[in-house]
């Protein structure tokens, strides 16, 4: 998910390298924690109602992208086990609206009403990880307009500075793992791969999958159902010091947008449009420096 208003991707740093993943038969993931490592936090939304307060924050409003979705954390709840994050079609006032001239470029106030609204969870300020492994098993929205994503930041730094890493994201009908870092949000570089759901068997989207970061001091990996997408060099975005995108703690954020920059129109979507998630999972090695799960102060 890009933090600028500026469309998402630069297209000449994206590569399409479809053919790293067979997508004719996905073998489901194990939860057996990787060889030297352990779990050092997750969430399985074994609960009813509102998720664990001491596991995520929630983000509010317009945040980015031009997005459609007002985003507010009611849209977020726990139920038979799963996490749902629903979107919903429905108009209310948006206090943001202001109608001089003043603030005619400033689109979160250009709209006099919200018509739809959705979640957006976060564990930033809760928790946080440098290295290791994150997965998440979900079965995502393919509705019309719908822009599910499992993706980190890191915690020192304004985007893209902070680097990003998108575990898994959807638009469009194409399936996408990506990481980005720069300088600015005018010089960003984008590391992506791209998988149109057309190569995936019919009903894919219906089912749930395992999507996974393994992330080292040298390269991060990206994966679905233990099949790679994108394998990141780590050596190549912005040094190796402490601040640098990849060598500092990120934390996790789970979000259902719709429209924006990427999104398209949701207007032929069936709402409520709902996104499940049945666990997040953190590893990390048994060696791993436990401040890089304090939250930042």
């Amino acid at each position: 998910m890009s933090q600028g208003s500026a469309p998402t991707y630069c297209l000449a740093a994206v590569l399409i390298r479809a053919s790293l993943i067979s997508v004719s038969a996905l073998p489901c993931a194990t939860a057996d924690p990787p060889a030297g490592m352990r779990l050092v936090w997750s969430d399985e939304f074994n609960r009813e109602g509102a998720p664990a307060e001491q596991n995520w924050n929630y983000e509010h409003g317009f945040v980015r992208n031009e997005e459609l979705q007002w985003y507010q954390r009611e849209n977020a709840f726990c139920e038979n086990g799963y996490l749902v994050i629903e979107a919903r079609r429905e108009q209310k006032p948006n206090p943001l609206f202001r109608g001089d001239a003043r603030n005619a470029r400033r689109w979160a106030a250009q709209r006099e009403h919200i018509e739809y609204t959705s979640a957006s969870l976060t564990t930033r300020g809760k928790h946080q990880w440098k290295y290791g492994r994150m997965e998440a098993r979900a079965k995502i929205p393919t509705d019309p307009g719908a822009w599910p994503a499992i993706w980190t930041l890191g915690v020192r730094g304004r985007w893209p500075t902070c680097g990003e890493v998108d575990v898994m994201e959807y638009y469009r009908g194409k399936l996408l793992a990506n990481a980005a870092w720069g300088p600015s949000s005018r010089h960003v570089r984008w590391d992506t791969e791209v998988v149109p759901m057309a190569r995936f068997p019919a009903g894919w989207s219906e089912q749930f999958h395992v999507w996974r970061m393994d992330w080292s001091a040298t390269e991060i990996r990206l994966s679905v159902d233990d099949q790679l997408l994108n394998l990141v060099g780590v050596e190549h975005s912005e040094g190796e010091s402490a601040d640098s995108p990849f060598r500092q703690p990120h934390y996790l954020l789970l979000n259902l947008a719709l429209g924006g920059t990427q999104g398209g129109d949701p207007a032929g979507a069936e709402f409520p449009v709902r996104y499940l998630v049945d666990y997040v999972r953190v590893y990390q090695s048994a060696g791993t420096d436990p401040d890089s799960d304090a939250p930042k102060r």
